[in-house]
Formats: structure tokens, C-alpha cells, sequence
């Protein structure tokens, strides 16, 4: 585990400074920071073709967690080994987290100051786009034929009317592609990369030629690897139970995050549906509105949008983290929070990430993987719905009958500036490609406007 990095024609240190350029770059949600490093790797410093670097992000998609943080972490791991993956991964989540931590700080501190009020109006607002776009974008990509469309709209109505389990969902997803992959192969056929006509990207050349050898599977080096980081998992819990005990709400937040890395797959829009469910009408830990900051807040920063779990952990230790003050106890949720997110990541890709290079072109994990990404569109549409509710709507009322429970919206508690704000981001977005950071900037602008001056 300790051993230095390999021998490589890339330096490390070069490394280092892609990493951390990547991590700061790191805009725009999943599909954004992939763009972004498929742009610095594949085109640019060409470390990895195209046709393995996707062949590893079929492999992250798979994964629950943040898929771009583990693309990350698996292409570093290929070029440096150990070291080099939690190089790429750390420098990928840091500036982001550091950002991070200080917005949740002034929003715990300072939210009911009038401005910061009406500000995050805004933001909510051009959030419910953002979300929106996402599902267009990735259901453009996602959702090639007719039987990809009908697992996503299965998935949405399991979430959505039935309330299922999303690992059951996803289960039932992977099942429905490995059946596709027997009877129909080109349903659910693995994407292909574009041939390069400029030879052989490093890491492609280093393979081929059989130098890189700690991508061999051994069953030792599986067995070392889970024990030391299934133990890094859990020693901040098991710490935080002996000192403050087993019902503190820093031991809560290890446990419910530690679950929501194992079970929440598709990335932040789906994690959200999730942690909403539980954080918001379990735990109490914020309310859904803080919710939709909190994303807002993640959206406007570099680095994985899972983030936004930290602003969640930071909430729930700040206002009942005693006999912590709120600041400390904040500031130790949110570290707890991120640690429990991020340290599977490293589990996942330096346990896996060796085997799934056996796994390239095989049409069995292909199909398990596009049907669970026809799936996560169908989640993130839900989410899409959820923020709707959330946004355009003061109050709600339950039905429930068939099986089935829904809150569907009181029509006269709509919240027409907040729909204004929301229709013309969408149309800033869709129609005119405007930028994410412009229409925050924009909606928060106009939240502040509205609600200072018209007092509503």
C-alpha cells in the first residue's frame, strides 16, 4: 500500500499539478468535470485513450458515490499506482470541500439575515434548472432506444409513485440489462471511443506492453486492501462513539453517510432523492428548502457535487451537535460527513479497478451498466419533480391509494416569482446556452432584488 509510485513516463509531480488544476477547473456537476478531464487526459495530455478512459467510467457509473471523484482517482491509480490515486482523488475534492466548509459556515451563521435569504430565493430557483438540464443532457446520452426510455420511466415510477428502495431499483436495472445483453445485445451495447490517429496514448502503450503490473488482480492484495480501508472507513465512528457516545449525532451522521456511500448510485442528483428522504423527514437534521440551498451552494463550487453532503453534515452538528459548541460541532460533522463519502471511493476504485481492466469488452457488464444508467435518468427526473414541489409550491397535500403515495401540490400556494425566476433560468440555459455560474449569479440577483425591495 506504501510502496512509491511505479516507474512512468509521466512525472509525478507533473501529476500533481493536472490534478489539482483539474480540481479547481472541476465546474459544472459530473458531466461537466468529466468533460473536463477527458478534455486535460484524453485530447490534451493524452495519459489514457478515449476507449479506456470510458471503459473506466462504465465502471464509476457502476459504482455508488461520486462517479467523476472515482474516474479520478481510477486514472491516477493507473498512472502512479496507490499514491498517485489518492493524489487525484484529494486534490479533485479538496478545493472544493475547503469552499464548501466556509459557505456552510456563513449559511448556519447568517441565514436569517434578510440578504442571505434572498439570495438563496434565487438560487433555489435556478437550481430547479440546473436539475432540468441535467436530465435532458444525460437522458440525450443515456436514453438511446426505446428500451433504455422504458427503464428509465420504470425507475421513475418506483421511485416516484411506489417510494421503492433505490438499490432495488438499481438491482432490478442491472438484472434487466443482463437479460438485454442475452436476448438483445445492441439494446444495451457498450459506447465505443473514437480511433485516435496519433498512436497510442501512454497508458494504453504501457499496457499493451505489460509494464504496468500492479493492475493484476491477486486475491492477497484484495484482502490487504479491504481491511486497511474498511478500517480508515470506520475509525472516525468508532472514535466518535467512545468519546461522545453511540447516540451523538456525529455517530448518527458516520453511520447514515457510511450507508448512503454504499447504496446511493447515479452520483449527486440521485444521492440527493436519498439523503432528501432521510435527512429532511427522518432526522430532521434541515428542511427541504435548506436542501435546495445546500445544492445551490454546491453547484456555485469546483469539485464533486456530493458535496453537498457536507453542508448537510455541517447543519445537523452545528444546531445539535452538544456538548460541541456549534461551531466545532459543524465543523467536525462536516469532516466526518465528507470522510465517510470519500474514503469508500478509494475502496471501490483500488479494490475493482483491477479486475474491471479484465472486463473490457465484455458485453454482460456492458448491458448491467447502460440499463443502470437508463435507471439514474429516471431518479434524477424524480429529483427534478421533488424540487419543482419544493420551489414552485408553499404547500402540499399526500394521496395515496393503489399502492401508491404522492404529494400533489395546492395550486394556490404557488410561488409566482419563484416560477418566473425558474422559467426564464430554463430558458437562459436550454434556449440560449447561458452558463451555470451566470444564471446563480443572475437568479441570486434577482432574488435579492425582489425580495428586499418588495418585501416578498
Amino acid at each position: 500500500m506504501n510502496s512509491p509510485p511505479q516507474a512512468s513516463p509521466i512525472p509525478f509531480g507533473e501529476a500533481l499539478k493536472v490534478w489539482l488544476k483539474i480540481g479547481v477547473l472541476s465546474f459544472g456537476g459530473p458531466a461537466g468535470q468529466i468533460a473536463t478531464m477527458h478534455r486535460i487526459l484524453v485530447e490534451e495530455k493524452r495519459w489514457i485513450g478515449e476507449a479506456r478512459f470510458l471503459h473506466a467510467l462504465n465502471y464509476c457509473m457502476l459504482l455508488p458515490g461520486p462517479e467523476a471523484t472515482q474516474l479520478a482517482t481510477y486514472v491516477g491509480w493507473l498512472l502512479h499506482r496507490t499514491l498517485g490515486g489518492l493524489a487525484a482523488g484529494v486534490l479533485f475534492v479538496l478545493p472544493g470541500f475547503t469552499v464548501m466548509l466556509g459557505l456552510s459556515a456563513i449559511y448556519a451563521g447568517y441565514r436569517e439575515v434578510a440578504l442571505v435569504d434572498a439570495l438563496f430565493f434565487g438560487v433555489k430557483a435556478a437550481v430547479l434548472a440546473v436539475v432540468v438540464e441535467a436530465v435532458l443532457r444525460i437522458g440525450r446520452r443515456a436514453l438511446r432506444n426505446a428500451a433504455r426510455a422504458a427503464v428509465a420511466a420504470l425507475a421513475f415510477a418506483g421511485i416516484f409513485l411506489f417510494h421503492l428502495p433505490f438499490p432495488l431499483i438499481v438491482l432490478a436495472a442491472a438484472a434487466i440489462g443482463l437479460a438485454g445483453a442475452w436476448l438483445k445485445p445492441e439494446w444495451f451495447a457498450e459506447a465505443q471511443g473514437h480511433a485516435s490517429q496519433k498512436g497510442k496514448p501512454v497508458l494504453d502503450a504501457l499496457i499493451d506492453e505489460n509494464r504496468l503490473t500492479h493492475i493484476d488482480p491477486t486475491p492477497g492484495r484484495a484482502l490487504k486492501i479491504t481491511l486497511i480501508w474498511g478500517a480508515l472507513w470506520f475509525a472516525p465512528v468508532a472514535l466518535a462513539a467512545a468519546l461522545l457516545g453511540p447516540s451523538h449525532v456525529l455517530v448518527d451522521e458516520g453511520l447514515f453517510f457510511s450507508k448512503t456511500a454504499v447504496v446511493t448510485f447515479g452520483g449527486a442528483y440521485a444521492v440527493l432523492a436519498y439523503v432528501a428522504q432521510q435527512a429532511v423527514e427522518r432526522y430532521a437534521w434541515l428542511g427541504a428548502g435548506e436542501m435546495l440551498d445546500g445544492l445551490g451552494l454546491a453547484e456555485t463550487t469546483p469539485g464533486p457535487l456530493i458535496l453537498v453532503l457536507t453542508f448537510v453534515g455541517y447543519l445537523a452538528a452545528y444546531r445539535l451537535g452538544d456538548p460541541l459548541t456549534p461551531v466545532w460541532g459543524g465543523m467536525l460533522g462536516a469532516a466526518m460527513t465528507t470522510w465517510v463519502t470519500f474514503v469508500p471511493t478509494f475502496l471501490w476504485i483500488f479494490l475493482g479497478a483491477p479486475y474491471v481492466e479484465r472486463l473490457r469488452g465484455n458485453k454482460w457488464a456492458a448491458g448491467a451498466l447502460s440499463a443502470i444508467t437508463a435507471a439514474v435518468v429516471g431518479v434524477i427526473l424524480n429529483l427534478a419533480v421533488w424540487f419543482a414541489l419544493q420551489v414552485l409550491f408553499r404547500d402540499h397535500t399526500a394521496w395515496s391509494g393503489l399502492g401508491m403515495r404522492v404529494d400533489v401540490p395546492v395550486l394556490t400556494s404557488m410561488d409566482l416569482p419563484a416560477a418566473v425566476l425558474a422559467a426564464c433560468a430554463m430558458v437562459a440555459m436550454l434556449r440560449f446556452n447561458v452558463g451555470m455560474i451566470p444564471i446563480l449569479a443572475c437568479a441570486a440577483g434577482a432574488g435579492v432584488v425582489w425580495r428586499l425591495f418588495t418585501g416578498g
